[in-house]
Parts: C-alpha cells; sequence; structure tokens
C-alpha cells in the first residue's frame, strides 16, 4: 500500500468509501457519528483536496481508503479544551481526522494512521463513543485514551485519544 495526496478526480471514489463507512457504522452499533448529518459532506471533502490535506491510500491502482491528515501547533482547535483528562505531550502535534476504508481492503486503516504517525511522532484522535470498532483500533495501535472533546458538528461527545513515540511504554 502507498499513500498520497488525494486529487478532484478521486472524489467520486472517495464519496463511495465514505458511504460504504457510514453503512458500515451503522451496521454496527454506530449510526449517529457520521449516518445522521451524511459526514463529511461533499463540500468540505472538496476543501480537503484543495488544501492538500486530504489522503488516498492506495492498493495497486485501487483506492483504499481516504483521510485527513494536518500537523502543526493547535492544529485542531476542538482540542484546546479537553475535559475528564488531559492530553499527553503539549508540543506539534499531527491529527487525522474522517478516516474510511473499503472494507475490501483489510489494514488499510491501520496503514494510514501508522504512516501518519510517522511523519509526525505526535498524533491526536477522536472518535465517537459509539465506535467500538475504532477505539479498538486506536488502543491496538499504541494509542492512549486522554478525555472527551467535543466537535462542532453535533452535540455529542468525541473521546479523545494521543499517540507518542513514548506512549507505548507508558502502556506497560
Amino acid at each position: 500500500m502507498e499513500i498520497r495526496k488525494s486529487a478532484p478526480p478521486d472524489l467520486p471514489r472517495i464519496l463511495e468509501i465514505y458511504a460504504g463507512a457510514r453503512a458500515f457504522m451503522a451496521a454496527h452499533g454506530n449510526p449517529r457519528q457520521w449516518g445522521a448529518t451524511g459526514w463529511p459532506p461533499e463540500s468540505l471533502i472538496r476543501q480537503d483536496i484543495a488544501a492538500g490535506d486530504s489522503y488516498v491510500c492506495l492498493d495497486g491502482e485501487e483506492i483504499a481508503a481516504v483521510f485527513f491528515f494536518r500537523q502543526g501547533r493547535d492544529v485542531e482547535p476542538a482540542y484546546r479544551d479537553i475535559q475528564e483528562g488531559r492530553w499527553i505531550g503539549d508540543d506539534v502535534y499531527g491529527v487525522v481526522h474522517r478516516i474510511a476504508a473499503d472494507s475490501r481492503f483489510r489494514g488499510a486503516g491501520s496503514f494510514c494512521i501508522d504512516w501518519a504517525f510517522s511523519r509526525c511522532g505526535h498524533l491526536r484522535m477522536d472518535t465517537h463513543g459509539d465506535n467500538t470498532v475504532m477505539q479498538r483500533l486506536l488502543t491496538k495501535l499504541g494509542f492512549r485514551y486522554c478525555g472527551i472533546i467535543h466537535v462542532e458538528e453535533d452535540d455529542d461527545p468525541r473521546l479523545a485519544y494521543e499517540k507518542l513515540p513514548d506512549t507505548q511504554e507508558e502502556m506497560r
């Protein structure tokens, strides 16, 4: 597998992957995270592509997954206020959002997250409380649960996770 920036011609396949992810989440006890609002909207996907923050994971010539990745200081405003916990690190970090994979491509989600972590060495992510699939994946990949954050899209709280190079050692 390999990662590259998304391009406008990728949009139909990206929309297809997101539709599949919404159906998967609904079937696995998480109908509200993206399903209630049809998240993410096409306009946001187009904006992500134009800004150079949208990436696709290729398996051969086929797009297997899509995700948003950006890094910097205070790159995610929703992460400024964390409740019932705290962040581990307080420096430049990367964030992965809107990650979705075609279910035919096993391991694509892990590959994308590992790729993002390899670019920045400090990664934060969040997920809906009903998204047990993502919670298990983040734990498996060495992320540590840090607390609760809130997003603009809806009123449901999100579980916040973080990974630093030494997070694995802290968890043992």
